[in-house]
Formats: C-alpha cells, structure tokens, sequence
C-alpha cells in the first residue's frame, strides 16, 4: 500500500476484462477505504482459513517486474518505505494505455563516429561493468551514447538503452538531437514502459520502466543532482549499477572528474592526455594573498577580463554574459595571516580551521595545532568576512555595466538579461553558456569544511569550463578566472593542468588515513526521535563495530565499516511511527 508500505493480499475478480501483473497499480477496500495501491507479487497462497477480498479498481501499469523485485534492496540500502521507491518508479498520472513501440527497431543508418569518444566507448564495453570513462568538461557526450546504442552486443540483447543525465533539461535536449538523427529516443513513461530503444531521462528515470534493459549509460556521473535530497535519500547512479549487475546488461559511467567514491571498485579509462587537457577551458588563477585591501573582491585581473568581455559585444551577444561566481549566503569565516595573507589550513586534509580556545582545530578531520601560521610563523590572525550584500551594485559602479542577479531560491525565474551576472553557484546551472566566468572568491568552496569539499569544487569548476568551452575556441577572454588565497592548492593545480587524477588520487589518501568514505559508510540521524533511535542502533551495532558521534546540530552521525554493514544495522531496528525521525544515509553535507 502507498500509505502503509505494507503487503495484503487481494484477489482478482473472476473475469476481470483487466490484465493484473506485478507492477500493475490498483485499489482496494482497508478499513471502508479505497487506498491505492502496486501488485508487487502473484500466485501467492492467502493464510488458512482466511477469505480474501478482491481488487476494487485497476487504475493502470506501474514499473516492470525487474524494478518491482528491486524495491527492497532500496528500501534496505537507504533506510527507506518501500511504497516510496515504487512512488518514484511510476508515473505522475496514471497510464491506461502504453504508446505504440516503433515498427523500426533498427539504429539510424548515419554514420558512426569515429572520435577517440568512441573508441574510448568501445573498449568500456568490452571490458569488466560498471565502466567509467573520463571525459574533459567540453567534451560532446552523444558519441559516447551512439557507440552504446549502436553496438552490436547492445542491439542483440533487444531492449532499451538507459541514458541518465543530471537534469531533465538536458534529457529534453539529449533525446532531440538523438532523434534529429534518426534515433528512436523517448522521455515519456508510457513510451520507455512500452520498450522504446532509447530511453533518456533524469534522476528518477534511474528506474525506468523498460521491460529490458540493454545498457545503461550515466552521462556526468558525480553530479549532485543524481541524489535524491529528501528521504530516502537513494542515488540514481547505484540504483542504475544495481539494475545493471542485476540483468548482466553492461554499465557506463561519464565523469570529467570522477569522486573518490563513484571512482572506487572501477577501472577508469581516459582520454590522451592532450585531448583531455584540450577539453577543459582556460584557467586563469589569481592569487589575492597580497592583495591591496582596497580592492575588495575585484582584483586587477578580473576588472582586466570584464572589460574585454563587455568591450566585444558582438561576441558576448553569441557567447553569452560574464557571469560571476560568490557565495553570497557566507556561511564559512576563513581565518588568515595577518602578515602574509596566507590562509590558515589543515596540514592533514588542506580543509580550512577553526580558532578554539587552545589555538587552531580542523573541523573535517580533528587535527589541533597552535595559533601559528604555517606559512611565516606569525602568530596573528584576521577574520575574512564573507557575504557581502550590496556586492551587485559594486560590480555595477565599477565596470559601469548593468548586472543581473541570479537567486539559487527563484529556479523557475527568468535569467536577467544582462551583460553581468552575480550570483551562488546556482547562477552555473541556470545559464546555458558565458563569455567567462569569475569566481570572486573560490576558499568559500574550495576549503569548506566538508569532507566533499574537494568533489564539489570541481564539480563547479567543470560546469564554469562547460558555459565558456574548450581552450583552442573563442577569444582569449574566453576564460575561467579563479580568486584565492591557495594558488598552489592541488584543485586549482589539477585543472589548470587540465588532468584531475592527481588531485583525486591526493584526496583517496586522505580518506584512507580519516576513515571516510568509500573506507567506512555514514549515516546521519536527526529529528525529535534521533536520541532513542541513535542509542538503538548503537547497541545492534556494537558487535559491528558501528559507531555514532554527535553533531554540531544536534543530529548523530553514524559510521559503519561499509555499506553493507550500515544498512544491515539500520534495518534491524524498528523505526518509530511518525515523522519524527529522518535517516540521511551517504550524506555529503558533513
């Protein structure tokens, strides 16, 4: 039941002219109610004794057999009902009747590419699933899925490729242009329950209709989006490894910088190192330490880039406006030298810390140090404070340009149309494509107190690439200008480099001695009953060795060798009824 996420058996009526399958969405009577509901199994035996009602109403199809039999591993890997993954895996409104399949099943005639995509493609499908390929920012990804849709393995199997993307957006765009090319590409429920032979969708189309599943295909892999932020908080990029490993159907991941995590158990394929170096924008990074106060947020550099951005505007008009990056919410305080301007870091993990009564605390790691910079060895520190809040009228007056502001709280509004856009990161993923971007400020990001603040800033840093564009095209404003305080940091090292392994093999180091994850998996547990339930499931998990910590907000955070162990304890302790409790398992913010 969809209220309940409990099992009851019902019977079909005797001559229902209705086709009742497993998946198939109905009502019933419960308790002189009609509650909706899925068939989740069939021919199963009522108790002794017992009389079963029939079914009140057959309302339409709902998820195949293969996504129905994986509702309970979801339900167990991510503490989660499982009414609310059978929820996810059915349509919006109901469907009665399915969309006529293509009589032409076969691919498009064009011409298969040939590009070192392709080849790369081809040899993750000949290797060990799930593969992941690394590919640069402003590299095109459909080559990628021709060579999926197209190979010959692929086309035997008979049934539907799976192409998951970040956003529905780019899944509209992603399917148009398959079928501009003769590929028959869908994005609608009816069409991927039918078995259309292209099925490309968003983070829920992760489950996906598809009666069979040929191949999957996740195009930008590490991207947040893919996680689903309320509760279950599952992770369509597993939930697709999962479906794959289950009907045997290869798996390809895309990143152009893959996580330590999404990383973990795979053989990562790229591209020659001057291909992938050639598909990343130029990097442009600009180091503030010694920076003239005065200034404020607008170095010499960046007012240089502006003005050649808003001096061409034939160009800006095909390119796009210069958009600037700042976390204006300003949630982080960065302390550094009074001296040298140096930023105070970790020795440990390079995260920004904290001033405490004995001197200096890293709140990532834990690593204590006196109040002593790192750098000089002066013993002074300076509070740079962040969020300042007339800052677009400042780029206004200074470049002498209208500037428009992009609200992360307003997605659905329109963006301004001007030259200059100010905005969080949320203003990366609401313009298609800029002249250049600034990031007036990337410490806010780059050394956030966040284990995942490494796998964020570069996800930033590859959309900031993605709206400019690869570095042999456009002028030479067409760039991505970084301010900071950690020139030499190895983020900003590695994508001027155009090369993200080093950086990423740095931060597996760290994980490995912090014990964070893919080396231990978390959970976090807040709510009015996170207390009772958090003592619970530190006595099932003693043995285990689970362990639980509190947390600044007055949550628990829960940590278990792997993923394995964390679920198993977390399922064998009752959850208590109500809302009073939320189950964040893998979270990033931490």
């Amino acid at each position: 039941m969809a209220a309940l996420s409990k099992p009851f058996d019902y019977a079909v009526p005797p001559r229902w002219p209705h086709r009742v399958t497993v998946g198939t969405r109905v009502r019933v009577v419960l308790h002189g109610r009609r509650v909706g509901g899925w068939v989740i199994a069939d021919n199963v035996e009522p108790p002794p004794g017992i009389a079963v009602a029939d079914l009140a109403q057959w309302s339409g199809w709902g998820p195949p057999v293969s996504v129905v039999d994986m509702v309970d591993w979801a339900a167990w890997r991510w503490a989660g009902p499982a009414a609310a993954f059978l929820r996810t895996a059915s349509p919006p409104q109901m469907v009665r009747d399915l969309a006529a399949v293509p009589e032409h099943l076969t691919i498009s005639d064009a011409p298969r590419p040939l590009s070192q995509v392709a080849e790369l493609t081809q040899r993750a499908l000949s290797g060990d699933s799930p593969a992941l390929m690394r590919l640069a920012p402003t590299t095109d990804l459909i080559d990628a899925v021709i060579t999926v849709v197209n190979d010959r393995n692929t086309i035997e199997r008979h049934g539907s490729v799976l192409v998951l993307v970040p956003s529905v957006g780019w899944a509209e765009r992603l399917a148009a242009r398959l079928v501009r090319r003769g590929y028959m590409a869908t994005t609608k429920w009816d069409e991927a329950r039918a078995g259309w032979p292209i099925v490309v969708g968003s983070r829920a189309a992760a489950w996906g209709p598809m009666p069979n599943m040929a191949a999957a295909l996740v195009l930008d892999a590490h991207d947040e989006a893919f996680r689903e932020q309320s509760s279950p908080t599952y992770n369509a990029v597993d939930v697709v490894v999962e479906r794959a490993r289950r009907t045997g159907t290869p798996c390809i991941l895309t990143s152009p910088s893959p996580s330590v995590v999404l990383s973990s158990g795979k053989t990562t394929l790229a591209l020659s190192g001057s291909a992938e170096r050639a598909g990343w924008s130029t990097i442009e990074v600009v180091d503030r330490r010694g920076a003239d106060p005065r200034t404020g947020l607008f170095s010499e550099e960046f007012v240089r880039l502006a003005h050649s951005v808003l001096d061409d505007p034939a160009s800006m008009t095909s390119r796009g406006p210069l958009v600037c990056v700042f976390n204006r919410k300003g949630r982080s305080l960065l302390l550094a030298c009074s001296h040298c301007g140096e930023l105070a870091q970790c020795t440990n993990c390079s995260a920004a810390v904290r001033q405490s009564e004995g001197g200096l605390v890293c709140p990532r790691c834990g690593e204590e140090r006196p109040m002593i910079c790192a750098a000089c060895g002066r013993l002074r520190m300076k509070t740079l404070r962040t969020g300042v809040s007339r800052l677009r009228e400042e780029i206004a007056a200074l470049l002498h340009a209208e500037v428009g502001e992009v609200s992360g709280s307003a997605d659905d509004a329109e963006v301004p149309a001007a030259p200059v856009l100010i905005g969080t990161e949320a203003v990366l993923h609401r313009v298609r494509r800029a002249a250049a971007v600034a990031f007036l400020d990337i410490d806010l990001h780059l050394l956030a107190p966040r284990f995942s603040s490494t796998d964020e800033t570069l996800s930033l840093l590859v959309r900031a690439s993605r709206l400019v564009g690869p570095r042999q095209e456009g002028p030479t404003s067409a760039r991505v200008l970084v301010q900071t305080r950690a020139p030499a940091h190895p983020v900003l090292v590695a994508v001027e480099r155009g090369d993200p392994s080093a950086v990423l093999a740095d931060e597996d180091a760290i994980r490995a001695s912090s014990g964070l994850p893919p080396y231990s998996a978390l959970a976090v547990l807040s709510g009015t009953q996170a207390e009772a339930f958090a003592a619970e499931v530190e006595r099932v998990g003693l043995e285990a060795a689970v362990t639980l910590s509190d947390l600044p907000d007055g949550g628990y955070l829960v940590r278990a060798p792997d993923s394995v162990v964390l679920s198993d304890v977390l399922s064998q302790v009752p959850r208590p009824p109500g809302r009073g409790l939320r189950i964040e398992v893998d979270p990033t913010a931490v």
